[in-house]
């Protein structure tokens, strides 16, 4: 069995592949993978680099709802990535195409559909995604993670199963944790991370209040790639600060030990730490999907939304300590969380999948 997973220019379309990767292989061990990704690479290549998969890169336009000159020169990357596109699906005949969102896959998932190679797409935010709007109708199967999502595309061909989680992140552990990071055992910690590819506002505000955050807090900072910033903190402060790029399998003990998540509101670390069931603050990227992420949780009273039009430093500060030595509010948004989102979103997929291969 062969298979393409198409994704990449974030981590949130790579992670849920590779959940589903993960499935497949246990009911079909002999699976063969080919990862189809950006022209850039990033983050998806880091984050299968422990994986056994080819790893193929396409030339591939960004699909945006705003003007912008690039809509003009987009196209034709696009055009690029069907044309390897083909090559690629003539070369290695998978017997069914798997995206989850990624503009990547809008060429991937034209030219397996000219070649009558099917193709699932999932859904996993709240609002669709451009790409998977485009290609709705060329998809074998469509999977979504909310309810809601059942009216945006086909009915016939749609099905609800939540959002798939890689296996890593039910492995962390707390003592490993404390090793692993150097930290203190009573003092609590604090893990922020801005998504696969960082997010340069909460870093700063981040950077602007350290002082007074590691008074009474430990903190497990993920930067993301080409935003890390080596700063000349106070030594006797420094200890308490651990600063990282990038996680692979080490995210998992970083959740375990956490008492707070701080972050962006993507789908895939919300299901993260839905599963986990964590107390976290969100603060979704502006005028985006990630606000119609936040509220849905929020309603749910399941995390702690900010706005960051009028978030300060200080603000992002009094919300953390709060929240850290709130032990009702933290134990009441860690019983919510776990509630949003089925548990067993790979094995419906999975089981869809090996219906479209009729296998």
């Amino acid at each position: 069995m062969k298979v393409f997973l198409v994704g990449g220019g974030t981590g949130g379309s790579v992670a849920p592949l590779l959940a589903i990767a993960e499935e497949i292989k246990k009911k079909k061990p002999e699976a063969e993978f080919i990862f189809i990704g950006t022209k850039k690479g990033q983050p998806e290549k880091e984050m299968i680099k422990d994986y056994n998969f080819h790893f193929k890169q396409i030339f591939s336009g960004k699909l945006r709802r705003y003007f912008s000159w690039q809509n003009f020169i987009d196209p034709i990357f696009i055009l690029l990535g069907f044309f390897q596109s083909i090559f690629l699906l003539i070369k290695f005949r998978p017997q069914i195409i798997i995206s989850a969102g990624s503009y990547v896959s809008v060429p991937v998932v034209l030219a397996g559909w000219l070649l009558k190679i099917p193709s699932l797409i999932h859904q996993q935010d709240i609002i669709p995604s451009l790409s998977n709007k485009i290609l709705a109708p060329f998809a074998k199967k469509i999977t979504v993670t909310f309810e809601k999502s059942l009216n945006d595309f086909p009915k016939k061909k749609t099905v609800l199963v939540g959002n798939p989680v890689r296996e890593v992140i039910f492995k962390g552990d707390k003592e490993r944790a404390r090793e692993r990071f150097d930290l203190e055992k009573n003092l609590p910690v604090v893990f922020i991370l801005g998504g696969g590819t960082g997010a340069a506002f909460l870093n700063n505000l981040v950077w602007q209040s350290l002082d007074q955050l590691l008074d009474f807090c430990q903190i497990i900072h993920l930067t993301g790639k080409g935003k890390l910033e080596i700063r000349n903190w106070k030594s006797e402060i420094n200890y308490r600060y651990h600063l990282y790029e990038f996680l692979t399998e080490e995210i998992a003990d970083a959740y375990a030990v956490a008492d707070l998540v701080i972050s962006r509101a993507g789908m895939n670390v919300l299901s993260e730490l839905a599963v986990l069931g964590k107390p976290a603050i969100i603060i979704p990227i502006p005028d985006s999907h990630q606000e119609a992420n936040a509220k849905y949780f929020a309603g749910k009273n399941a995390v702690i939304v900010l706005n960051q039009k009028e978030l300060t430093s200080q603000k992002l500060l009094n919300e953390i300590r709060k929240l850290i030595f709130d032990e009702k509010l933290k134990n009441q948004l860690q019983e919510n969380i776990k509630k949003i989102i089925p548990f067993d979103a790979k094995e419906k997929i999975v089981k869809e999948i090996l219906k479209i291969c009729q296998i």
